[in-house]
């Protein structure tokens, strides 16, 4: 969906990408103010079509925008929580209805010092939304609300080729299992499967795993 039309003057995003040999990256990224001025609106008129919106914390002002419609037509609003400033996770939080935020997100909001766990249950109690933290090889952490517990997804274990791509893989999956209403562990698994086969390949999205793979992964992973 194009979310409003480009900004006479301002410079399109950009990032410089460092992959290691163990598969591990850093992404320094440029993004133009000006091309991120918060839209007085978007071209939502049509979101019934969609099954689940999926927002992260780049572009503050139109995520927030997103996140209010897609509630407002009870469609999963979904947050990808990733390092960002606490003033901008503290606006997008309260919006979303499915939390999945980064560990480094994770402390930022509830405290530097605390384990993915014991962070995942402190913003849960921040929040109505479901809330999930992703901890990468280490796995995924999700509040059970019915149980008032933690519980957690371990990852499937592999090599890494590349991790580049690989949260933005995660949480593109979970929206899948969300929107064709895969209950939250299997979704999280789902979602855990596909990212540890982006993993695997080498170049960013380019190294995305198809839905037969992913269940597969999800087959091996977890059998029944």
């Amino acid at each position: 969906m194009r979310l409003c039309p480009p900004r006479r003057g301002a410079r399109s995003a950009l990032a410089s990408i460092l992959v290691d040999a163990h598969g591990e990256r850093i992404i320094v990224p440029f993004y133009d103010r000006l091309a991120q001025a918060d839209p007085e609106a978007l071209p939502l008129a049509d979101l019934m079509a969609f099954d689940a919106v999926l927002v992260d914390v780049r572009w503050p002002g139109a995520a927030a925008l997103a996140l209010n419609a897609a509630r407002a037509i009870g469609r999963p609003a979904i947050l990808d929580a990733d390092t960002a400033p606490l003033e901008v996770l503290e606006q997008l939080l309260p919006l979303a209805s499915h939390i999945v935020a980064s560990e480094p997100a994770a402390r930022i909001v509830c405290g530097q010092a605390l384990d993915p766990e014991t962070a995942c249950a402190d913003l849960a109690s921040r929040t109505d939304a479901f809330v999930a933290v992703t901890g990468g090889a280490a796995g995924s952490w999700w509040h059970d609300r019915s149980a008032g517990c933690v519980r957690h997804v371990a990852a499937p274990r592999i090599k890494a080729v590349d991790t580049l791509a690989a949260g933005d893989v995660f949480h593109g999956a979970f929206a899948v299992g969300l929107a064709e209403a895969m209950p939250v562990e299997h979704a999280l698994r789902f979602a855990s499967a596909a990212a540890a086969l982006k993993c695997l390949r080498f170049g960013g999205r380019l190294g995305a795993p198809n839905r037969a793979e992913t269940l597969a992964m999800v087959a091996a992973t977890w059998p029944a």
